[in-house]
């Protein structure tokens, strides 16, 4: 993929494939250690100077931005999928459990998940993602599938908290039995009868 600098003038290639490898290290060291990670490891891990690094992204939040945004992209493309499904119910918890259990090993997408929708200026992105999770949250409320009275928001703390917990099982070698627990719990009453 062929991208421009701040003036809009296309990248010369090495240029290109510098970025292209930051962008690489930046996957790699963001997914294991979420926006905590230094530049100047990411930097080394691409093998360019710092200097490379602020010269195609001017902010460690820039880069991380541009790290998640295609992964939140793709969660929110799921969604949308989703959407379609012919069992509004089954895809909502199927979607869930995809989300929890990608997130719980991708400590950016955690930190992007966790900041979604709490900032005002949220990106473009992460809007998509809200907005996918609550046509499916609506849809699978509307067939009786899920609880009327969970919000979008709130469906939201519960993905963060579910992620904690399939994080916290795999440091432990467990299977994540308490995800299923709050799942059902989603379950709208006339579901589970």
């Amino acid at each position: 993929m062929t991208t421009t600098n701040n003036q809009g003038k296309r990248l010369r290639a090495d240029a290109q494939r510098n970025r292209d490898r930051v962008l690489t290290a930046a996957q790699e060291l963001f997914a294991a250690e979420g926006l905590s990670v230094p530049l100047d490891d990411i930097a080394r891990r691409a093998g360019v100077g710092p200097g490379t690094v602020y010269r195609h992204f001017p902010t460690k939040e820039a880069l991380f931005d541009a790290v998640v945004s295609t992964r939140i992209q793709r969660m929110a493309d799921r969604a949308r999928e989703q959407a379609e499904a012919d069992d509004p119910g089954q895809a909502f918890f199927d979607y869930l459990r995809q989300v929890i259990e990608q997130a719980a090993l991708n400590k950016d997408i955690c930190d992007a998940l966790e900041s979604t929708g709490q900032q005002p200026e949220a990106s473009c992105h992460e809007a998509g993602f809200n907005t996918a999770l609550e046509i499916l949250l609506e849809r699978a409320q509307r067939s009786g599938s899920v609880r009327t009275d969970i919000t979008t928001p709130e469906l939201h703390s519960l993905i963060l908290g579910c992620i904690g917990m399939h994080r916290r099982a795999a440091t432990e070698n467990r299977a994540p039995q308490e995800i299923e627990l709050v799942l059902n719990a989603l379950r709208s009453p006339r579901a589970t009868q």
